[in-house]
């Protein structure tokens, strides 16, 4: 798994566990609806982490919680 395909899947998971829509997150977090589409979607495979800290912003909680979490402990190395 690459981190772009991790951070997309975690996306998700906390959007699913908080019972919201990627649209309403983007409109908490201040991320535009297209970037957030396109990190959802896979044509943003490169998210920066700016922005994983707005939508972390907008889900309250810190980047460490973002990353605390099994799909990160398992990265493919992405260096060829």
């Amino acid at each position: 798994m690459t981190v772009g395909e991790a951070c997309r899947l975690r996306i998700r998971a906390l959007c699913e566990e908080r019972g919201i829509t990627p649209n309403k997150l983007s409109i908490i977090s201040g991320v535009t609806q297209s970037t957030l589409n396109n990190i959802l979607s896979g044509r943003n495979n490169s998210t920066t982490v700016s922005t994983i800290k707005k939508l972390c912003d907008g889900l309250e909680i810190s980047l460490v919680e973002f990353f605390d979490c099994a799909l990160f402990a398992e990265l493919e190395q992405e260096i060829s």
